[in-house]
């Protein structure tokens, strides 16, 4: 917890200095008393006091004025808010690897699946784009709001040769660019993104993805990367069986890199949990909020219990 006024703490202090000099005339009281001789007639001539519950209302006011100094120092808690602004790049790999079945039905199919259900999980103010990528990357669809236009070039993904991952960052970051230049205001800051990339192979074409790493930093964009299908993964070229195992490594390091998150998916649905996490990491940002009101609306009740108490055994307020 953090506070926008903290100087109003300093209350505190004269809180506590009010409990000490409290505790000192109890303290007074019981010597004073302690000096009369005749204890017999003390007790009889002196008015029956609540005791404890004296105590307690007086408890009760060092508490309402302690939490009532938190309440006006504005304490702050930190909560998700969703964003209202952002631009995610979403780049799939179609080489020919993607058609293995260690994920059913396929890995592309369950890819194409579960980038359908991310649309629909990210709000509807987040742009988001798609990027091919086998042998070469391509922009198939520049940052929008329109999930159903999203959703059509994601199921008209087919299969290619190659691997390009460098390639397919620059060309996310290239799209980024591009709309934030075409949609941001003079004098305002552009607005947050991310790339999210899923692929199974290793780097095999185009730039190394050590310049793709370099170049996101520099842009700032984080690139949260899934590994796609197990390490037994087999797919049939050319009537000749080729392993297929998932180049978790590369995936890693580009994610961690970045500043991005890194996920492995070996089958459809924790596939689909994964989506759910990055959308959650991506629709929504941390932002503080006042909570000062909570503890002033306490303060007030525990005023009101040391009155009301103060009231019904005492049958006065002072």
């Amino acid at each position: 917890m953090q506070f926008s006024s903290p100087a109003w703490l300093a209350l505190l202090g004269a809180v506590a200095l009010l409990a000490i000099c409290y505790a000192v005339l109890q303290n007074r009281r019981k010597k004073y008393v302690a000096r009369f001789s005749n204890v017999a007639l003390l007790a009889s001539v002196a008015p029956r006091r609540p005791g404890w519950r004296r105590h307690l209302t007086f408890a009760l006011l060092l508490a309402a004025l302690a939490v009532l100094s938190i309440g006006v120092a504005r304490p702050t808690a930190a909560v998700r808010v969703p964003r209202d602004r952002a631009t995610v790049m979403l780049a799939v790999d179609v080489s020919e690897s993607m058609q293995a079945t260690d994920v059913l039905p396929t890995r592309l199919d369950a890819a194409k699946a579960a980038a359908k259900q991310f649309a629909d999980i990210l709000p509807g103010r987040i742009n988001l784009g798609l990027v091919k990528f086998g042998g070469s990357a391509a922009v198939v669809l520049p940052p929008t709001i329109d999930r159903d236009a999203m959703k059509n070039s994601v199921a008209s993904l087919e299969l290619e040769s190659s691997t390009a991952i460098g390639d397919a960052v620059f060309a996310s970051l290239d799209a980024i660019s591009t709309f934030a230049k075409t949609t941001t205001a003079k004098g305002d800051q552009p607005p947050p993104a991310r790339i999210v990339l899923m692929s199974d192979g290793a780097n095999n074409k185009g730039r190394s993805v050590t310049d793709a790493i370099a170049e996101a930093k520099s842009q700032h964009v984080p690139v949260s990367t899934i590994a796609f299908g197990t390490d037994t993964g087999t797919v049939t070229i050319d009537g000749e069986t080729v392993p297929v195992p998932a180049d978790k490594v590369t995936l890693s390091q580009l994610a961690s890199q970045t500043g991005g998150s890194f996920h492995t998916a070996a089958s459809e649905q924790e596939l689909a949990s994964v989506y759910k996490n990055i959308g959650s990491q991506i629709g929504y940002t941390t932002a503080r909020k006042d909570i000062s009101w909570r503890f002033l609306a306490i303060g007030l009740l525990l005023a009101l219990a040391s009155a009301a108490t103060a009231m019904l055994w005492a049958g006065r307020l002072l």
